[in-house]
C-alpha cells in the first residue's frame, strides 16, 4: 500500500470517526435533528453530481409537502421539504453561472426566456418601491428558485423524453396518493360541501388549491394514456389514476376548476380544427370588449340568481354565477375591488410583490365586505392571476403575465400543427392545457406563490420550451400557424 492510499484510508477513517461521534453525542443530548444529517450529506451529493435526479426528487415530494405556517410549527410560510431543497438548487445554479459550467445556452436565448427575464427583472425593480420590501424579496426569491428549477434545469433535463414523461408521472403519483387521502377523510363526513374546503389539510391549504392543481393534470393524465407504445402496466396504472382523479374533480367542490377544464377542451377544440391564434385573440378581444362595456348590466342580471353553494352538484354549478348572495362570489368581488383601488392609488409600480394580503384592508368599501371578510390579511390574496399583479407591481406586470400567457400560446399552436410524432404533439397539448386550465382558473384565484402550482406550472413551460428546441424536425421549424 503506497503512502497517498494510507493517507486517503486514514482520511476515511477520521471522517467516519467524527461522523459516529457526532451523532452520539447528539442522540445523547436529545438533539434528534443530528439525525437528518446523513439526508442532508446525500441531498448535497445528488446536487453536485446527480441534480436532475434531485429535481425529480422534489417532484415527487411536492404534492406531499407541508407548509410549516399551516401546521403552526413556525410563523414561516415555507413548504417542507420542498422549498429548502429548491433553494440550494438555486444557489448550485448560479453558481453554475458564475463558474461557466451551466446549461445549455440556447435556453437562455430562447423567446419565452426573454420574457421570463423582464418578468423577474420588473418584479426585482418592484421590490425596491415596495411597501414591505422583506415580503417582496421573499416572494422574489420563491419565484426565483422555481424558475431556475423548474424552467432553466427542467428545460436542460427534458432533452431526454424519458425525463420529461418521469417528472410527470412522479408527480402525478404522489397527487394521486395524496387525493385518496382527501376522499377517505371526506368520507368520513358523507361527502358534504362544508367538509370539502378543508378534508385535503395540511397537505393543501383550500380546496380550491387543491382543485386547481387537479384540473392541471386533468389534461396530463389524458395525453399519457393516449400516448402510443406505452406497457400494460403503465396504462393500467394511468387508468386507475385517472378515475382517481377525475373523482377528486368532482369532490373538491371547486367550480373553478370544473370551469378551467370546459374551457381547455374548448381551447383543445379550437386546436384541432387547426384554427389560426390570432383569429382566437380577435374574438377573445371582441367578447372582451363587450363584457367590459356591459359589465354593470350583466353584474345586474346575475344579482337575480340566489342560488347558494350546494352538496348537490346541479345547485352548485349553478351557484357559480350568484353575486347577491353566495360569500364567497361576493368576498370574491370585494378582493377584486380593493385590487383595483390600489392600482389607481399606485398604477406604475404597484405595491410591492406579495404585499396585497399586507395592504388591502383599508381599501375595503363597507358595501362590499361579507361574512367572511378579514382585516387581517389571512384570508388569501386578490383571488386573480391578473388583478394580483396590477394592485402589486402595477400595469407592467399585468402586461407581462398577459405577453406570457400569449408567448406560451404561440408557441403551443405552432409546435401543434408543426410535430409529425403522435406522441409529441401529445405532449404539446397535454401541457398547454393544463397550463391554461391554470390561466382560466387564475381568473378567480391565484396559487402561484405555492409549491403545489408553481412546480407543474413552470415543468409544463419547461415541457413546451425543450420540444421546440430538442424533439421538433428541422424541416417543420420554419411552419407557422399562429
Amino acid at each position: 500500500m503506497t503512502g497517498e492510499s494510507r493517507i486517503s484510508k486514514g482520511l476515511i477513517y477520521l471522517l467516519s470517526g467524527c461522523f459516529i461521534a457526532v451523532m452520539c453525542v447528539g442522540i445523547y443530548l436529545e438533539q434528534f435533528l443530528v439525525m437528518l444529517i446523513p439526508a442532508a450529506l446525500l441531498v448535497v451529493w445528488a446536487a453536485i453530481y446527480h441534480l436532475d435526479h434531485l429535481i425529480l426528487f422534489v417532484t415527487l415530494c411536492t404534492p406531499l409537502s407541508i407548509n410549516l405556517e399551516e401546521l403552526e410549527i413556525a410563523q414561516v410560510g415555507m413548504y417542507l421539504p420542498t422549498e429548502p431543497l429548491l433553494f440550494g438548487i438555486l444557489i448550485l445554479f448560479l453558481f453554475k453561472l458564475l463558474s461557466g459550467k451551466s446549461i445549455d445556452k440556447r435556453i437562455f436565448f430562447h423567446p419565452i426566456s426573454y420574457i421570463l427575464y423582464a418578468y423577474l427583472g420588473w418584479m426585482a425593480l418592484t421590490c425596491v418601491t415596495s411597501e414591505f420590501p422583506v415580503v417582496s424579496i421573499k416572494y422574489l426569491a420563491t419565484r426565483l428558485w422555481f424558475i431556475a428549477s423548474f424552467y432553466f434545469l427542467a428545460t436542460h433535463m427534458f432533452q431526454d423524453l424519458r425525463k420529461m414523461r418521469s417528472f410527470l408521472l412522479l408527480y402525478l403519483f404522489t397527487l394521486c396518493i395524496v387525493i385518496i387521502y382527501t376522499i377517505s377523510r371526506h368520507a368520513q363526513y358523507g361527502f358534504d360541501k362544508d367538509s370539502a374546503h378543508w378534508v385535503m389539510e395540511p397537505l393543501f391549504k383550500d380546496h380550491t388549491s387543491y382543485g386547481a392543481v387537479l384540473a392541471m393534470y386533468f389534461p396530463i393524465i389524458i395525453g399519457l394514456w393516449l400516448q402510443r407504445g406505452m406497457n400494460v402496466l403503465l396504462r393500467v396504472m394511468l387508468s386507475i389514476g385517472f378515475f382517481i382523479l377525475t373523482a377528486g374533480i368532482i369532490l373538491s367542490y371547486t367550480r373553478a376548476a370544473w370551469i378551467s377544464i370546459i374551457g381547455a377542451a374548448a381551447i383543445l377544440a379550437v386546436m384541432l380544427l387547426r384554427i389560426q391564434l390570432k383569429h382566437v385573440l380577435m374574438v377573445a378581444t371582441v367578447v372582451g370588449s363587450v363584457l367590459l362595456i356591459g359589465w354593470d348590466d350583466i353584474v345586474m342580471s346575475l344579482e337575480q340568481n340566489k342560488q347558494e353553494s350546494s352538496d348537490k352538484l346541479d345547485e352548485h354549478v349553478s351557484s357559480i354565477s350568484n353575486v347577491s348572495s353566495d360569500a364567497s362570489n361576493l368576498e370574491r368581488l370585494n378582493r377584486w375591488n380593493c385590487a383595483i383601488e390600489m392600482f389607481k392609488e399606485r398604477p406604475i409600480v404597484g405595491w410591492g410583490p406579495g404585499t396585497y394580503q399586507f395592504v388591502y384592508a383599508p381599501f375595503q368599501r363597507s358595501k362590499d365586505r361579507t361574512i367572511i371578510s378579514t382585516n387581517q390579511g389571512t384570508g388569501g390574496n386578490a383571488h386573480s392571476e391578473y388583478l394580483g399583479p396590477l394592485s402589486e407591481q402595477g400595469i407592467p406586470g399585468t402586461i407581462l403575465v398577459l405577453v406570457l400567457l400569449y408567448g406560451i400560446s404561440h408557441l403551443s399552436f405552432k409546435l401543434f400543427y408543426a410535430m409529425e410524432s403522435r406522441n409529441l404533439k401529445l405532449f404539446v397539448a397535454a401541457a398547454y392545457l393544463g397550463l391554461m386550465t391554470y390561466f382560466i382558473h387564475g381568473v378567480l384565484n391565484n396559487y402561484l406563490d405555492t409549491d403545489k402550482a408553481s412546480v407543474p406550472f413552470w415543468g409544463f413551460i419547461a415541457i413546451l420550451v425543450a420540444l421546440d428546441l430538442y424533439h421538433r424536425k428541422p424541416s417543420a421549424q420554419n411552419i407557422e400557424h399562429s
